[in-house]
């Protein structure tokens, strides 16, 4: 299938693009600013065409993206206590952008740089999208080249491939930050949605979000996904780690090593359904509890619990921690991790 380019606004004096991949089923439109997925429609149990990811309409609405709404994540997804971590005895400091802490890459992260682009038309269009992070952006050490390719499938999943490679010891962890909402974009919360996650621990945080450094068990608390059961049942639960911030944005241990399914989501109102498949050892389930109320696409209104977010990634903050998988990327290595969307009908 053909890929639309469309002239999506201008960055210093040169045009920016949105790219629509269409496999014939299911449509994303992603933005070269960002590699922001700014549309993602998939059809429901009647044929209707549903977009099921929360954005916003300009380039200028990007710019001030609070909540990082379809956004790619780099260097590093999630937290870094105090913006430091020790690589080959040597600490570095990266860029503070929330509180005490680095978030989501540092003050101008991945989800704030412009990126080459080469789509490719056929059966299952893709898009790949490059950029270099020079050594010392936002502190992060090395000299990183990245790939990243989004793919529309024959069976109706976005798969996103990331690949990276550095000439120093480094970090590096990326995700993407969609915000999905399976009875539509603009249909209010997603507090009827079921989730079921393939995981039996989680890690808790502290009062800055951050994880504690412990991994527990799920059994008899909220964070037990493993059977099918709606976002909101647990969403105020009595409960410290849910009350603290209103709702859940966590990082769940996903059960089994190598490429696998971390979890399952479906909206009885449309029927559609997601399964979300990873070879990331971690995913953050975020139920945009500080999302900001106002007018977004198409003139919806948002607000908190809209959406939920499946964020696969390393645990945060890992590099103080051990026991936690690793993110660091050695020199010369490549960092190749995939994630994939797959959407269908129940």
């Amino acid at each position: 299938m053909a890929i639309k380019i469309n002239v999506f606004g201008k960055i210093d004096g040169r045009d920016t693009y949105s790219y629509i991949l269409d496999n014939g089923t299911v449509s994303a439109e992603i933005l070269g600013y960002g590699g922001i997925i700014k549309s993602l429609t998939v059809p429901d149990r009647n044929g209707n065409k549903v977009d099921v990811v929360l954005g916003r309409d300009t380039l200028e609405d990007y710019f001030n993206n609070d909540g990082y709404l379809g956004a790619l994540i780099g260097r590093h997804a999630n937290r870094i206590a105090l913006g430091k971590f020790t690589i080959n005895g040597t600490e570095y400091n990266v860029g503070i952008n929330e509180g005490r802490n680095s978030l989501h890459g540092g003050v101008k992260g991945f989800d704030k740089k412009e990126w080459s682009a080469v789509p490719s038309d056929g059966e299952e269009p893709r898009l790949m999208m490059a950029i270099t992070s020079e050594d010392g952006e936002e502190g992060f050490p090395g000299r990183l080249a990245v790939v990243v390719t989004y793919t529309l499938t024959k069976d109706n999943a976005l798969k996103i491939n990331y690949r990276a490679y550095s000439d120093k010891d480094t970090v590096v962890n990326m995700t993407n930050h969609s915000y999905f909402n399976l009875a539509g974009h603009a249909s209010g919360t997603i507090d009827d949605q079921v989730l079921q996650i393939n995981s039996s621990f989680y890690t808790p945080n502290d009062d800055e979000c951050m994880p504690t450094g412990e991994v527990l068990s799920v059994l008899g608390t909220p964070f037990d996904f493993r059977v099918p059961k709606p976002i909101g049942q647990d969403i105020d639960a009595d409960f410290e780690q849910v009350e603290m911030f209103g709702g859940f944005d966590h990082n769940f241990a996903i059960t089994g090593h190598g490429y696998r399914l971390a979890a399952v989501a479906s909206c009885e109102e449309t029927g559609i359904t997601m399964e979300v498949y990873t070879d990331k050892p971690g995913m953050q389930l975020y139920t945009s509890n500080g999302l900001k109320e106002g007018t977004y696409k198409n003139g919806a209104h948002y607000g908190k619990h809209q959406a939920f977010c499946l964020e696969t990634q390393y645990f945060p903050n890992s590099m103080a921690h051990s026991q936690f998988p690793s993110p660091i990327l050695k020199a010369g290595e490549e960092y190749n991790y995939t994630t994939e969307y797959r959407f269908g009908i129940k």
